[in-house]
């Protein structure tokens, strides 16, 4: 055997923290992380869409994780983070609570989303790690971006 097929076969995720959850980007996906800066509301966009912002003179939509997970808002001045994502050939900056390390887990050990997860959270995500006595959710990027319909009035 070679070591390759001797190895486990490790998937890199950055952990960030949504609420009090904390959940697993996919490492190939991720392309930066920024500090809070400003967001322009964009009118009628989905409810999900904090706004667009400008990063290094290019313009990228924002996505609000709470608001995607259909948790409570963010208070006015509680701190954020964005991790900067790719689809499609675009980048997107998905805001979250922190942004903690990149991790390598073991694919053969993701188990599966739990029943009693929230519709919103079974739709965003494509499995589970248990990681320090916690269980860190998988993001599946593709699916985070199946956004709602804008708005009336916005």
């Amino acid at each position: 055997m070679t070591p390759a097929t001797t190895e486990p076969s490790l998937e890199g995720l950055v952990a960030v923290r949504v609420g009090d959850q904390m959940i697993g980007v996919p490492l190939l996906r991720v392309q930066d992380v920024i500090a809070p800066v400003r967001i322009d509301r964009v009118p009628l966009a989905p409810f999900e869409v904090a706004g667009s912002l400008n990063l290094r003179g290019r313009i990228i939509t924002a996505v609000d994780m709470r608001r995607r997970l259909g948790l409570a808002p963010r208070e006015i001045g509680q701190p954020h983070m964005s991790v900067i994502v790719e689809r499609g050939g675009e980048l997107y900056a998905l805001q979250v609570e922190d942004v903690g390390d990149v991790l390598w887990l073991d694919r053969a050990a993701r188990e599966p989303l739990p029943v009693t997860l929230a519709p919103e959270w079974r739709a965003l995500c494509d499995g589970l790690h248990r990681h320090d006595d916690a269980s860190l959710l998988i993001l599946n990027i593709e699916q985070t971006f199946t956004l709602s319909a804008p708005a009336a009035g916005a």
